[in-house]
């Protein structure tokens, strides 16, 4: 019986990466898009590659719309193997933060996507991967998120200062630590996986042309992550070096 994956924000970048190679696993792929067509159009192309890939509606930033997609995999297939959560947004990208060091409003608009629409789809979706032999939550974070890191003069990305986009990946692997402590008595995992700097649209432009690593070389380290062995880490922060500090 072929594994169900869900991945959210799969419509590109990343999140496509990371489907299309989930699919190569001989896994059944939901890719998650809060925009329904382009979602069909990505499903349509991993299906042309020969990977099985349905679409599924789906807005992290909407209850209603993250109820919906819980009922609709239940629907489906009664079950859930791998949930990725890797829809995130980086607005600090393109906001002008000269004279506003500290924005409340693109904190709220940064943890409503990144923090709490990561913990309402793993609520959403957690009874199903209760029932899979071996369920795997993936959150896609960044090594941005480590406090160790951003504290550390020595580290390639101290001097970048997004504080909302920084902030939400600490919090959200400070959600993968609790749930994979709620979750230590059954066969789930719970790991955060930062994949490195990838060319993808999240930082704008900019962040395309510099990033070393494309987006499939990238989806790597999730993927990684989300096929991990009854041995294999829950609660962890890793990337395709290792582990990262918190």
């Amino acid at each position: 019986m072929a594994r169900i994956a869900l991945v959210t924000g799969a419509n590109r970048g990343l999140g496509l990466a990371t489907a299309r190679r989930l699919g190569e696993l001989d896994m059944t792929v939901i890719v998650g898009s809060r925009d329904a067509a382009r979602g069909a159009q990505a499903a349509a192309m991993l299906r042309r590659e020969g990977i099985a890939v349905e679409p599924l509606r789906l807005d992290v930033a909407s209850l209603p719309s993250i109820r919906s997609a819980g009922a609709e995999v239940e629907r489906r297939h009664g079950r859930l193997d791998v949930l990725v959560n890797n829809a995130g947004v980086l607005p600090e990208a393109t906001a002008a933060q000269a004279d506003r060091p500290i924005d409340a409003e693109l904190l709220r608009r940064t943890f409503e996507t990144n923090v709490f629409g990561a913990a309402a789809v793993a609520q959403a979706m957690l009874d199903l991967l209760r029932r899979s032999d071996a369920g795997r939550v993936v959150n896609v974070s960044s090594t941005m998120g480590s406090l160790s890191d951003q504290a550390d003069p020595a580290s390639p990305y101290h001097g970048l200062v997004l504080p909302a986009y920084q902030a939400s990946k600490a919090a959200l692997n400070s959600l993968t630590i609790g749930l994979s402590k709620a979750l230590a008595d059954t066969a789930i995992k719970v790991n955060s996986v930062c994949p490195g700097w990838a060319q993808t649209d999240l930082g704008g432009p900019e962040n395309r042309a510099a990033a070393p690593l494309s987006a499939d070389e990238a989806a790597k380290a999730v993927v990684a992550a989300a096929t991990v062995d009854a041995d294999g880490p829950s609660g962890a922060f890793l990337s395709a070096a290792g582990a990262v500090p918190w």
